[in-house]
């Protein structure tokens, strides 16, 4: 099996790993080198991964992600960004927070983003808002069938910092004004956008079959990396990291973007999987590569 990818068009390259992120990072990444960070880890919560335990002690899980966030404090740069998405399960809610508790010993919170996945708007709550005419339920989530608890529609995402001040740019990701009067009264206004806040809505893309067009239990749009790393100020990132590669989402946003990604996912079937949405996204794309290789050995790397 191939163990590593590296893909380069221009100047900007996508390079991922076979391999666990903690080794990875130590062996890979230079200290102080990276921009930004995206990335979604394991929640814990039972999903069926294809070799990964997703039910392991409490305990252990949030010492484990501790550990992975210290090495990410030392690859990232001290006005960098950590985008750290994670989820729950209706009956335990409380693993965002006790994630971000033990973040809290090594970051700044500096953002809490909520990621919307699906919303239901009642046109009489909204009166005459324009571009609502009735009641709107769009996006999708994962049913719940209990008498308990409420199907979950959000998750959240976790900006983080070395230092609570790193400048962003609201609004590389913003939205226009639907009361154009408001243009006027924001000084600070730059034209016919304003900040999107901290409520995205991200649904994920409609698909006919999982297992072929999703083959991973709990992974993000591509946009959601987007956003993040716009939000973060393109002008000033030129590389980014996902610890928790999966099927490729954060390296297809770079790919997007045109900056250079570099990926670690010690499963070997996602990690070829997200080789082969890498190809398929430079053909989409019609990009032609200056440069195209694959390695099946850590000593040819090494050279």
């Amino acid at each position: 099996m191939k163990e590593k990818f590296k893909y380069k068009i221009g100047n900007h390259s996508v390079k991922i790993y076979n391999t666990d992120c903690f080794t990875g990072m130590r062996k890979y990444v230079q200290p102080g080198s990276v921009d930004v960070v995206v990335t979604s880890p394991p929640y814990n919560i039972g999903k069926k991964y294809n070799s990964y335990d997703d039910n392991i002690d409490r305990g252990e899980y949030l010492d484990w992600l501790a550990e992975i966030g210290k090495q990410i404090k030392i690859c990232l740069k001290n006005d960098g960004s950590f985008f750290l998405n994670i989820g729950s399960k209706p009956s335990d809610l409380w693993i965002p927070f006790e994630v971000a508790g033990r973040m809290r010993e090594l970051f700044a919170l500096q953002n809490t983003i909520h990621w919307i996945k699906s919303i239901a708007i009642e046109k009489a709550d909204v009166g005459d808002y324009p571009g609502i005419s009735e009641d709107a339920a769009v996006g999708h989530y994962q049913p719940v069938n209990s008498r308990r608890f409420l199907n979950n529609c959000q998750e959240y995402i976790f900006h983080f910092t070395k230092t609570g001040k790193v400048e962003i740019d609201r609004l590389a990701i913003g939205v226009p004004y639907q009361d154009k009067s408001n243009i006027a009264r924001w000084k600070k206004g730059d034209g016919d956008v304003r900040c999107r806040g901290n409520t995205w809505f991200i649904p994920y893309k409609t698909i006919r079959d999982r297992d072929s067009e999703r083959p991973h239990p709990a992974s993000f749009p591509s946009k959601l990396a987007e956003m993040c790393i716009r939000l973060q100020g393109l002008e000033k990132t030129k590389i980014v990291l996902d610890p928790f590669n999966g099927i490729g989402n954060t390296g297809r946003a770079c790919l997007n973007l045109g900056l250079d990604f570099i990926g670690f996912e010690i499963d070997g079937g996602y990690f070829a999987e997200s080789v082969r949405c890498f190809e398929d996204a430079a053909k989409l794309d019609s990009l032609q590569p200056t440069a195209y290789s694959l390695f099946s050995s850590e000593k040819q790397e090494a050279k």
